[in-house]
């Protein structure tokens, strides 16, 4: 297509497989180290939008973490993710960018809803409170991308993933997400030939996971319909798509597949957590399918792939452990 197209965040798990899958479809991939381009300075965002003529932005650039970072650093997830959204957003109402893609989070939705949850939950009960400030600040991203639509004609679509996982994760950080972090607790255990490893929760935990490279496509799906089609597949009231497996998974299927990939041998147990943690959190994918997308990518397949590059990122930071 041959399109000038900016990934914000693209050395994240999300940003780097954007910018090799659009590599891949012919088009120019845009992309600026955080010395290079501060996505908070709002004046050196539009100078660069100004200067570069972009077509479209894909929006991965975020603040995210998990519960330890939520509680300890609440303002800077509510001023970093609004801020860098609102520049971005911001500058291609100003300076002609043809479409937007925004990622949301399942951290959108309330919490004690126990079914699979669809797009016009949203705002319909109360949220998890061990990430509500960053909660809050994708809810304010989407309705910004929903405002600039509604009174800029601006074309910005947003995709809610349910929990993503794949290379070029977070393996070591205590901000870890649940794939990565027992990928890296169960290889650990392996070497260190461990009896047993503890889990904290409920293995009977819901969850909904897929493939880093698989959400990319069905992001890069719902850009290329057009406007009226994304109007019309959304549901009424609602300005998202969710991005979703389609399948749910216990928190004990998903260590019984990391065992056998990774070779550990010994016991896992769980044990109760002190942190309130949602018992079920899975995205209903009825519009993903109407527009005729569903994922490639199995489990299995994709934990493996996913453990592979661990082990290659471990070799390089081995010297931690």
């Amino acid at each position: 297509m041959n399109l000038k197209i900016f990934v914000a965040g693209h050395n994240g798990l999300v940003g780097s497989s954007f910018v090799k899958y659009l590599n891949n479809k012919g088009n120019k991939v845009i992309t600026r180290d955080r010395s290079k381009l501060d996505l908070l300075n709002q004046s050196k965002v539009e100078r660069f939008f100004k200067k570069n003529k972009i077509d479209q932005i894909y929006i991965a650039a975020a603040k995210a973490g998990g519960i330890y970072a939520n509680k300890k650093y609440p303002a800077d997830f509510i001023y970093e993710n609004i801020t860098i959204t609102s520049n971005l957003i911001h500058s291609a109402y100003l300076y002609g960018v043809k479409k937007i893609l925004f990622i949301g989070s399942s951290a959108i939705y309330p919490k004690n809803i126990n079914r699979k949850l669809k797009e016009n939950d949203l705002l319909t009960g109360l949220l998890d409170e061990t990430n509500v400030y960053y909660s809050i600040s994708k809810i304010a991203c989407i309705k910004m991308c929903e405002a600039y639509n509604t009174q800029h004609n601006l074309d910005c679509r947003v995709v809610v993933p349910c929990n993503l996982y794949g290379p070029n994760d977070k393996f070591f950080s205590i901000n870890s997400h649940v794939v990565p972090s027992l990928v890296h607790k169960f290889y650990l255990a392996k070497i260190k030939k461990k009896n047993a490893i503890f889990i904290q929760g409920n293995k009977f935990d819901i969850r909904d996971f897929l493939y880093v490279d698989d959400f990319v496509a069905a992001c890069y799906r719902v850009m290329n319909l057009s406007k009226n089609e994304y109007k019309e597949k959304i549901r009424t009231g609602t300005f998202h798509i969710n991005v979703s497996s389609g399948i749910e998974t216990s928190i004990y299927q998903l260590c019984k597949i990391l065992k056998k990939i990774i070779g550990y041998k010994g016991q896992v147990n769980f044990e109760k957590s002190n942190k309130k943690l949602v018992k079920k959190k899975s995205l209903n994918d009825k519009l993903l399918k109407k527009i005729g997308w569903k994922a490639n990518v199995k489990l299995f397949e994709g934990l493996a792939k996913t453990y592979r590059n661990y082990l290659n990122e471990y070799k390089k930071n081995k010297s931690y452990f």
